[in-house]
């Protein structure tokens, strides 16, 4: 049996377990993505429900035999990062590919700092579509799906800034002629040796942001991101960014 304790995290998920208990998914510092059952959280009186919510920076213990642990303490240890409007999708959209793409048990302290960098990022105003780019990169690299963003798909000639390339999930950057039409996917060079340096410029955030979606879609498969969803349900609403007014983890929950 393994145990645990006082193991920074964070909840990407939680959901209802059988009568007054939540099934967590949660992202942990020394041990990646791990599944907790958090005995009685849903209780009326458990201090644990105001506590297991996503995006709280958490301390866990559990103790784990198999797939599956029991979380058996948790303590808040500093205030969540105020996520509003916009950046509370884009949190949501996070914690989402994160549960995707993440297998449970890998380890990787790496994509843990980055995650917390990214929340940090999107609560202190950063550009959003910037965040979100560096961090689907970063995920990408810890699973084993790793972007090639500085050589050509087949010769491995160099990226050449000012070329056009259409970024083939299956086989990397294939330079194409002329404008490369607006095809979904289709970058300039200098667009992906900015993001292999860690850069995006605002200029690229519509042709970068197509490129991406493609890459993950093959990864992902056809089920759909419901954070996406749930994004494009309430955006044209009228609201502006900080005037949203959601509970986004439960929100999320019901498109699922």
């Amino acid at each position: 049996m393994q145990n645990v304790q006082l193991q920074p995290a964070y909840v990407l998920h939680a959901r209802p377990f059988r009568e007054s208990s939540r099934l967590l998914e949660v992202l942990s510092r020394d041990h990646g993505r791990v599944g907790l059952v958090a005995r009685g959280a849903r209780g009326p009186k458990s201090r644990l429900r105001g506590v297991l919510q996503p995006f709280r920076p958490l301390l866990l213990n559990w103790r784990r035999r198999g797939d599956l642990g029991t979380l058996t303490h948790a303590d808040q240890v500093a205030a969540p990062p105020p996520l509003i409007g916009e950046a509370l999708y884009c949190g949501l959209y996070v914690n989402e590919l994160t549960l995707r793409l993440l297998m449970r048990h890998d380890p990787n302290t790496e994509v843990f700092e980055q995650y917390r960098e990214t929340l940090g990022a999107l609560a202190g105003g950063a550009a959003l579509q910037t965040s979100l780019r560096l961090y689907e990169k970063q995920l990408l690299e810890a699973t084993g799906f790793g972007l090639m963003l500085d050589r050509e798909h087949g010769g491995g000639a160099a990226i050449e800034p000012q070329a056009m390339y259409d970024y083939q999930p299956e086989r990397g950057p294939v330079r194409v002629s002329g404008s490369g039409n607006g095809r979904p996917g289709v970058v300039h060079g200098r667009v992906l040796l900015a993001l292999d340096a860690g850069h995006v410029d605002e200029a690229d955030w519509r042709s970068l942001r197509a490129m991406m979606r493609r890459v993950l879609r093959h990864h992902l498969g056809d089920r759909p991101l419901a954070s996406e969803a749930l994004y494009r349900a309430v955006r044209p609403s009228g609201h502006k960014r900080d005037e949203i007014p959601v509970d986004g983890a439960k929100d999320l929950e019901r498109h699922e």
